[in-house]
């Protein structure tokens, strides 16, 4: 289906409902490059939503690493399916449930993403740090400002260090009769740390 090696899978190729979020793919591609994944690796997306960020990563770490997806949504966790399926990947393996309860049972990680939480993004931070290898990486999308304040306080408190801010503000082009604009959505805040 994605017959490239570069991140960045336009987002109407993915399986879209209302319900369920996407992280766009701009966005999705510098999330990408901030894990810095390799094959082999493994990986855990917590609050996979549509499974755009699983699929990439199951790309980015081939056959030989694997991609571990947590939702507490049933609607997220259907659709993830759906697109493993489209994209014919088959190194992700979907969990529903509550992450704070799924991520103590798992084993460790090279790279955790981590999207929309239900505001449990502390907990899950400090989880994920538990479940990390030395020198993993984790790499959080953030809308809110508070969400933003509480990932920054824990992480200072946490074995993180090489910390990196970026705030993303993407514009998409969209035609109307007189010509093309440009279109702003949500900036996004992303934060990436190693684990020391």
């Amino acid at each position: 289906m994605w017959n490239y090696k570069t991140p960045g899978i336009p987002d109407e190729f993915f399986e879209r409902t209302e319900k369920v979020p996407i992280t766009k793919e701009e966005v999705r591609t510098i999330q990408l490059s901030k894990a810095r994944l390799n094959p082999g690796q493994t990986v855990f997306d917590v609050g996979c939503g549509s499974g755009s960020i699983s699929i990439e990563a199951a790309l980015q770490v081939e056959n030989s690493g694997k991609v571990i997806s947590i939702d507490y949504d049933p609607n997220a966790i259907e659709l993830t399916k759906k697109n493993i399926e489209k994209f014919g990947v088959s190194n992700i393996s979907v969990i529903s449930g509550d992450a704070k309860e799924k991520i103590p049972k798992l084993g460790k990680a090279d790279a955790i993403f981590i999207g929309g939480t239900g505001g449990d993004t502390k907990e899950i931070v400090e989880l994920s740090q538990e479940k990390l290898k030395s020198g993993g990486r984790i790499v959080i999308g953030i809308i809110l400002i508070e969400t933003l304040y509480s990932v920054l306080s824990i992480l200072e408190k946490l074995a993180f260090n090489s910390v990196d801010i970026t705030q993303v503000t993407i514009s998409k082009s969209k035609k109307t009769t007189k010509g093309t604009m440009l279109l702003a959505r949500n900036p996004v805040t992303i934060i990436s740390a190693t684990k020391i």
